[in-house]
């Protein structure tokens, strides 16, 4: 099931202009420290949750929910009258394209297409922004198969 974070990494990469970073989700914005350890603008996924059930001989369907996060720094005032509240705009074109790469897009033959199910947007200490993203999909597991060349 490695391949679900890396196929989602690679076409993040590859479909989505302006990223400073695309990674694995392991806390990172989540620090204590005055700094944080990505540059921005940068996609996060992770929080990986699939429910599985059996459909036979060692096979299991799932159902899977991931969460992409991108985050933005926004030092730029925005208020009415600021003149830049054009950056308000472009955050949210970029969160779009992010979603635009995701939507429907299938990761190999043992998985369903993508499909958003939930978003939001929140910020952190620091003047950041996060426009948050659940996608579900379904996959299936064959490595217990029976006849599996992946089973020992």
């Amino acid at each position: 099931m490695e391949e679900i974070l890396i196929s989602i990494l690679k076409r993040l990469n590859e479909e989505v202009s302006g990223l400073s970073l695309v990674d694995e989700d392991t806390g990172q914005l989540e620090t204590d420290a005055d700094t944080y350890p990505v540059t921005f603008p940068c996609v996060l996924v992770g929080n990986t949750e699939i429910q599985w059930s059996n459909v036979g001989l060692g096979v299991q369907e799932g159902e899977a929910h991931i969460t992409v996060r991108l985050a933005i720094d926004c030092y730029d005032d925005t208020h009415i009258g600021s003149e830049t509240t054009g950056k308000i705009r472009e955050r949210q074109q970029l969160s779009t394209e992010v979603y635009r790469a995701l939507q429907c897009f299938r990761m190999g033959r043992n998985f369903s297409p993508m499909m958003r199910i939930k978003s939001r947007d929140y910020t952190l200490p620091g003047c950041i922004k996060v426009y948050e993203k659940v996608f579900k999909f379904n996959c299936f597991d064959e490595s217990a198969k029976q006849d599996s060349p992946l089973r020992p």
